[in-house]
């Protein structure tokens, strides 16, 4: 696509799905591009958003947008991402960016390179949110310098990938360019086992024990209280990679086991005191 460079100032936004990260992409856009339109089936988010004024326009159906949209950003989850692309509206008949927030990549990028000539994919990531999901827990800043990764498509033009960096730079987000397949294996074990490892804790600890539970335990399990509804997709579309992820695990927690079964507490502080170097070289802390 040969179109001039992307002005997010002059441009009309159309985010798709205003729940946690759609409505906090929003709350950051608001006053930085000439139109935000806001997409979502849930007739009392639209409200919401038209009542805060967090978008200038609001629609329950994706085929309603108007056709001068410049750039769509799909705010939603996996399967739905995967659904959206595949019916994203004929009525868009100019060239039209179109950026997803998925948390995986691979399946979303390969329905991203079949769509029309005139839509201009690139894949998107940011790594931030929240347990608590809605409109209503949407914050201005949630991806105020969180990492937001980017995975362009061998047809993604300078246009779109420009469009992106301004979005980023908009919400005070850091951009970083990676592959979908690196994406999806990298994150598998910073994001997704970690909601795993919280569940299963959460699904191992008896009720019995709540008056005691403390912020080791809150901090840990955190990710648990996230919805299935959100997460579910995730793991199918990143099934094999979360396995390994899994195994890996599972590989720690038996020699963890092994070492305090035998009775080897010499072998224990040497895993722990790995564990704990691994843990400052992962988070800089």
């Amino acid at each position: 696509m040969n179109e001039p460079d992307f002005n997010l100032a002059e441009a009309r936004v159309a985010i798709i799905g205003l729940g946690l990260m759609g409505g906090s992409l929003a709350l950051g856009l608001r006053g930085r591009c000439a139109a935000l339109y806001g997409i979502d089936p849930h007739l009392p988010t639209l409200e919401l958003a038209l009542s805060q004024h967090i978008v200038d326009y609001a629609e329950s159906d994706p085929a309603n947008l108007p056709p001068d949209v410049d750039l769509v950003i799909l705010a939603a989850p996996v399967p739905a991402i995967l659904a959206l692309i595949n019916h994203l509206p004929f009525t868009i008949s100019h060239p039209c960016i179109v950026m997803d927030l998925g948390s995986t990549k691979r399946m979303v990028v390969e329905a991203m390179s079949q769509l029309p000539e005139r839509f201009d994919p690139i894949g998107g990531h940011p790594i931030c949110g929240k347990e608590k999901l809605s409109l209503a827990n949407a914050e201005r800043t949630l991806y105020y310098t969180a990492p937001f990764l980017l995975t362009p498509l061998e047809r993604t033009s300078q246009r779109a990938i420009s469009a992106a960096n301004q979005i980023i730079e908009a919400l005070g987000a850091k951009g970083k360019t990676l592959n979908a397949v690196d994406h999806d294996r990298i994150l598998a074990a910073t994001s997704h086992l970690p909601f795993l490892i919280s569940s299963a804790l959460a699904l191992a600890t008896s009720d019995e024990v709540a008056p005691f539970v403390g912020p080791g335990f809150k901090s840990t399990s955190r990710l648990a209280g996230t919805s299935s509804s959100m997460m579910l997709g995730v793991l199918q579309s990143n099934r094999e990679n979360v396995l390994n992820a899994l195994h890996g695990m599972q590989n720690k927690l038996a020699e963890i086991e092994a070492a305090l079964s035998a009775g080897d507490f010499e072998k224990l502080d040497i895993l722990l005191n790995e564990a704990q170097s691994s843990y400052h070289t992962l988070t800089g802390n």
